[in-house]
Formats: C-alpha cells, structure tokens, sequence
C-alpha cells in the first residue's frame, strides 16, 4: 500500500509541475504571486504524500485533498468563461482597491496607488475619488465639477490621466473649472442619492455643479420580483462581494480551493451581509420593468431637488454601450435577468426616461449621438478605452461650459 501511495504521490507531483509548466506557456503563471503558490501548496501536499506513505490513512487523505485542490481550482479556471471568477488565485497580488463602507456598501481606499495585472496604473486621491489630489492652488481658483456614476465613470478600462473625467478635466482647465471623480464600480442611482445628500463635498469644496452618467448600473435590478425601493435585497448586499469588502468568504479567494469554498459556505450562513434574494437563478426576461423604471426616476428626481436646494446645476448623461458586443441570447453576467440582446434597447427606454425627467425638472440633458461611438471606443461591453474616454470628453466640455459657467 505504501508503495502505491509514493507512486500516486510522485504521480501527482508530476501533474502539478505539467499544469504549471503549460500554464507558464500560456502566460498565465509568473515566478511569483497568489496562482504560484497555489502551485507550491499542492506540490507541498504531493511530497508530503510520498513522505508519510507508511501511514496509508494519512497519507492516503493528503493525496484525496491534493485531488479535490486540484479539481477545483485548476478545474473551475479551465470550465469558467474567460474573465470569469473562479476558484483559482490570480497570477498576481492586487491591493484591494475599495473598503467596506457603512452606508455605502463599499467605497475607494483613499491614498492607493499601484497598477493593475492588465498594466493600468490605479491611484485614488486622499479624499478617496479616482485621480490625484488635485494642485492646491488650482482648487482654490477653480469651481469643482463633481462626476457621479459606476464603473464607466470610475473608468476601469483606463488608466491614470486617460479616464474621461480627467480628459474632460483637462479640456476645462481654461475655464477655471476643476473635475473630481466620484464615480465607483457598481454605483446605482441609489448610491448616489447617499453620495449627493451626504459626501459630495471632496477637497473642502462644495460642486459648482454636478454630472451624472447613469442607468446601466440601474437596470441591473431589472425583472427582480417584488423589487426593495432601494435594491437593498440584491444589488445592495451584492456590491460588498463585487467590490471584495468583505473580510471573509464572498468573492475572497485564498490559495486553497477547498478553504475558498468553506470560508463562503460559512460566511453566506453567518455573515450580517446576506442576500435577500437570488435573480441569477431565475430565466431571462425580456421588455421593460415599470417597476424599476419608476425606482430609477424616483431617484433622479431626489438627487436634482437635493442639488437644487443648494444651487447646483445638475447634468444628466444618458449611457452608451458596445452594442457589438451584446447581440446573442447569453447574459454577460452583470445583469442577472436581461441578455444581452435585450440590454440596449432596455438602456434606450432609460435614457429617454432619463431625458424626460430632466427637462421636466429644468436640468440639464446630454444624449449622446449612438453612432459616435464604435466598437474601437469600448474594453468590452460598456467601458471605455483612451479613444473612447477622450471622445466623451470633447462632447460633454461645451455642456459643462454652459451649465457650469
């Protein structure tokens, strides 16, 4: 029995180098970082095998906890569609980017500054916004335009000094007009309620006015059953595992399979943070939804009487997307009941919503000409590349002008 433990566990060992080694090949393994010692812990596990083959039982139940690593983590990166989560570690080390927040969820670490696995260099400001401290005595010449909105605004496709906030930044300088990113990952009309009502102050300065581009985030919460006014009972909750603020189990990845999963099996039954409900397991849905169509303008209308009462003009940006991108009857992944087919003509309701409300309440509107935009603007499904971060840019610069003069 023992020699045929030693042979499993050489047997092993030698898969494991093999997996690394074409792993390597593909460029997906480095010399060092979280899927490398991955790799290290199950060889570590293969030799302890060979080591205690004379005692067949524990030897015998490190090689079965070898397989089902293995298995899982080796094996769920393979099955997964590309870009996908799975339960392997990534290639290299991330300082988190975003912190638990008691009112928001989640929120930027203030003071970051690294770059990215894809390369783009990452830096939140002191006041926990995307970008750099702005220079102290152009603050204090300049009014502050304020941008409000989720991943497409914190910009993820782009790295510093090529996020559009900062592009248009640059086309106002001459107008005496500063530009700070308020925009984070996930963000809905929801959150920027809080952020409009309780932090639009950043750098002790107040916004001359504020931009919101919004609505895809929105429509996240589309075709949820008895949907919570506040997406308090998916959306919400979901942002701390999206995001990865929570301390333990959620999206969190450790370099053992088997404890990744334990650590979320017990996190989902013992962690404050819970899922009200799960519309991943519920069939696609197609049309519009009234009820988070009405959620989405309820929302618009309290963060321009927030504004309003201060004196803050407030702009509206209705979305774009790659519309090349979403043509099949798949769902991408971030909208749980809508495919991807079905995503812009959804957007198209809300942006003519979005306009609707806004003259209504004297705000003002920007539509976005569609065609303006191509498939060489976008990193993937709705985020910006440089070209296409600099293109909204130089159509939101002589609005701004107007409304923020």
């Amino acid at each position: 029995m023992s020699k045929f433990l030693r042979f499993l566990g050489f047997l092993g060992l030698l898969v494991v180098v093999g997996a690394a080694w074409w792993l390597v090949r593909i460029d997906e393994l480095e010399a060092a970082g979280p899927r490398t010692e991955y790799f290290l812990y199950l060889a570590a596990l293969c030799v302890v095998t060979i080591l205690l083959a004379r005692w067949p039982r524990l030897s015998g139940t490190l090689l079965v906890l070898a397989c089902v690593e293995f298995a899982w983590g080796l094996g769920s990166w393979a099955l997964a569609p590309p870009g996908s989560p799975s339960l392997l570690p990534p290639v290299t080390a991330e300082p988190l980017r975003f912190e638990w927040h008691p009112v928001l969820q989640a929120a930027p670490v203030p003071g970051l500054a690294f770059k990215s696995a894809t390369g783009l260099a990452i830096r939140h400001s002191s006041q926990g916004t995307r970008g750099r401290d702005p220079d102290p005595s152009r603050l204090a010449g300049s009014g502050v335009v304020a941008t409000f909105g989720g991943s497409a605004t914190y910009d993820i496709g782009n790295g510093e000094g090529d996020t559009w906030p900062e592009r248009l930044d640059e086309l106002l300088k001459g107008d005496r007009l500063l530009v700070v990113n308020h925009g984070v990952p996930g963000y809905t009309t929801a959150e920027h309620v809080l952020q409009t009502a309780f932090y639009p102050e950043k750098f002790g300065k107040a916004p001359r006015c504020a931009i919101y581009f919004v609505g895809w985030n929105d429509l996240r919460n589309a075709h949820i059953p008895d949907l919570d006014p506040a997406y308090a009972d998916f959306h919400l909750p979901s942002q701390v595992d999206s995001l990865k603020v929570r301390r333990v189990g959620g999206s969190n990845v450790t370099i053992s399979p088997l404890l990744t999963v334990l650590a979320r099996l017990v996190s989902a039954e013992v962690d404050t943070v819970r899922y009200g409900k799960d519309p991943y397991a519920l069939p696609p849905a197609g049309g519009s939804d009234p009820a988070q169509a009405a959620i989405f303008e309820r929302n618009v209308r309290s963060i321009s009487a927030i504004n309003r009462t201060r004196g803050t003009p407030t702009i509206w940006v209705g979305q774009v997307v790659n519309r090349d991108r979403l043509k099949g009857d798949g769902r991408y992944g971030w909208l749980p009941r809508v495919r991807d087919r079905d995503l812009w003509p959804l957007l198209q309701q809300s942006n003519a919503l979005l306009e609707r409300t806004a003259k209504t309440l004297g705000d003002t509107y920007v539509a976005l000409p569609v065609d303006a935009f191509g498939a060489a603007d976008f990193v993937d499904e709705g985020h910006f590349s440089a070209a296409g971060a600099r293109r909204l840019a130089a159509l939101l610069a002589p609005v701004v002008r107007e409304a923020c003069r």
